[in-house]
């Protein structure tokens, strides 16, 4: 089977359709796992049992449910051939709440951050509730401050959305664009135009290490933060789903069941009773 040219016939399809990049690299490299794993001659001759077998060998249920929607969508665009899935219904979703840090864990991360471009990448992640490849495709042309909001230009889904500038971030952004005077993206590479993902997760990781938090810090997690902690504020869930850039408010909801706060704050009935 010649998966390289099955690959780049998805690509084509997905990228004329206005697939993000993020999402095309992803259902990508999906297809060319299912392809390798099967030993036919050509996507054509793959049946349903095939398929089936090939989704009950991922172990986590949300692992088989990304397989599921590349497979899907490629016998959808390149071969018109939606038939092959009309008794393959997808696996049910694990629903696991994130572990998300408290405003004091995040406070003791800015305290103990003193490079100021790390202070930026941990000021926008948290302010706005940026995914990381908003952060780093943010371009200083984003920033209004006559509105005092940030432009979110072609985020997943390839929407665009507006999200609050906060007054406190505005002098960190004077300071870092007169030290590092980086000239199109906000966030310059040390090599290149643009900061990788990579070394934004390494910059969370650092933090908590040397903040001591006792918890898995990773870079999504401050997106989690910030939506946790404007639902403890008394954020509107429905403007929340607005600044997150969610279809649907239900997505939004689950910061109202990991809220540490709003949870602590009710009483339980056992306070009625004498024990």
């Amino acid at each position: 089977m010649n998966i390289s040219e099955h690959r780049g016939s998805f690509i084509q399809e997905m990228s004329r359709r206005g697939y993000s990049k993020n999402s095309i690299k992803n259902y990508t490299s999906c297809l060319e796992v299912f392809l390798s794993k099967i030993d036919k001659d050509h996507p054509k001759n793959i049946n349903e049992m095939d398929i089936k077998g090939f989704l009950n060998n991922c172990i986590r249920p949300n692992t088989q449910r990304n397989y599921h929607s590349a497979i899907k969508l490629f016998y959808d665009i390149c071969f018109n051939q939606k038939q092959k899935f009309k008794n393959i219904p997808y696996t049910k979703a694990e629903k696991r709440l994130p572990i998300v840090l408290s405003v004091d864990e995040v406070q003791r991360m800015f305290d103990v951050c003193v490079n100021l471009k790390h202070k930026v990448i941990l000021s926008l992640l948290y302010s706005c509730g940026l995914r990381v490849s908003e952060l780093i495709n943010l371009k200083w042309e984003h920033i209004d401050r006559a509105r005092m909001v940030i432009n979110i230009i072609g985020a997943k889904g390839n929407k665009d959305r507006q999200v609050m500038l906060s007054a406190v971030l505005i002098p960190v952004l004077e300071c870092y664009f007169l030290e590092y005077k980086s000239k199109v993206y906000v966030l310059n590479g040390q090599f290149g135009l643009k900061y990788s993902a990579g070394s934004v997760l390494q910059v969370m990781k650092q933090l908590g290490a040397k903040a001591n938090i006792g918890k898995r810090v990773w870079t999504h997690q401050m997106r989690h933060n910030s939506f946790t902690h404007m639902v403890e504020n008394g954020v509107d869930i429905n403007l929340i789903q607005k600044l997150a850039g969610h279809n649907n408010v239900k997505t939004t909801l689950i910061y109202t069941h990991i809220s540490g706060n709003l949870i602590s704050k009710i009483q339980s009935p056992l306070s009625n009773i004498k024990i």
